[in-house]
């Protein structure tokens, strides 16, 4: 399966998701610390995210949080503007988090390959400036309103984010979008109790008739939470956990991680255990086996 974004093209394959790192370019993340962060700190972040295995940074420049109001347009693309051209000009393939076309169409001209439409094409536009650029578009399912708290009541949750992904699709197609520029996000935790975030994740198989690779936003969600009883901050190893149904999907997933590090760790040693890959035949060297000490 092929992803085309702008120039460049991604392979996907099952067992090997390709890692999607996460830069809040946002004070108020609900599991980064809180403040004001620097543009040098941020495209340190993001280089360390690279270096650590992400095939892609995913930038955002409003938390979604829905305990705080909407930022402007005009503040958004301050955020994520400034970042997006560093990172891109340092060669990283950089994905944008928006649902808002004027910022997506800032970011894509400062030399981002990527919207991450996590309102479901609640502005078509998103869809339209996509396909003037040849960027790719996540379009993910939700029946709920940007920066809006609510829990659809679903007969059954797989089937409607089925039937919303087709219609999305159908929609950006009409617009332009090729195929291979569409990357699919079940909504994990948007518009979703921990119930229902389980049970897409336990059904994922039948998402595969959508013929498109997913983009899965594993991490540190709410329904790790609520399995774990832990708070945002302390949720990468039940985020682990959450990888495994993505592994067996045919047609390709793209996983949204904070610790791109250590789920790196993690498919690294699951690929060599399913003999996927080759173990590495000679002892381990001494400079991995000893903790280095100050002399």
């Amino acid at each position: 399966m092929k992803l085309r974004l702008g120039d460049r093209v991604l392979e996907l394959s099952a067992g090997a998701p390709l890692l999607m790192g996460i830069v809040n370019a946002t004070p108020d993340s609900f599991s980064d610390v809180q403040g004001s962060k620097s543009l040098d700190g941020l495209v340190e972040r993001a280089h360390d995210l690279a270096a650590a295995g992400a095939a892609i940074v995913d930038v955002g420049g409003e938390s979604g949080r829905t305990d705080r109001a909407a930022v402007s347009v005009d503040e958004e693309a301050a955020r994520v503007v400034p970042l997006v051209k560093r990172l891109a000009d340092e060669g990283l393939a950089v994905s944008v988090d928006t649902w808002r076309a004027p910022v997506a169409r800032a970011a894509l001209a400062a030399g981002a390959v990527l919207i991450n439409d996590v309102s479901g094409l609640s502005d078509p536009e998103i869809a339209a400036v996509c396909a003037s650029t040849g960027a790719g578009l996540v379009i993910a399912h939700t029946r709920v309103s940007p920066k809006t708290k609510g829990f659809p009541d679903y007969a059954d949750v797989v089937a409607d984010v089925l039937a919303l992904l087709r219609d999305r699709t159908d929609a950006a197609r009409a617009a332009g979008v090729e195929e291979q520029q569409l990357l699919l996000d079940p909504g994990l935790d948007l518009g979703k109790t921990p119930a229902e975030s389980v049970e897409l994740l336990r059904r994922l198989p039948e998402l595969e008739q959508l013929r498109r690779p997913l983009l899965l936003a594993i991490s540190r969600k709410d329904f790790v939470g609520a399995l774990t009883g832990r708070p945002p901050g302390e949720r990468d190893a039940g985020t682990l956990a959450a990888v495994e149904p993505s592994l067996d999907c045919v047609t390709g997933t793209v996983l949204r991680v904070h610790d791109v590090a250590g789920v790196a760790d993690f498919l690294a040693v699951r690929t060599a255990l399913r003999g996927a890959s080759e173990a590495p035949a000679a002892p381990l060297d001494d400079a991995l086996r000893r903790e280095s000490t100050p002399a």
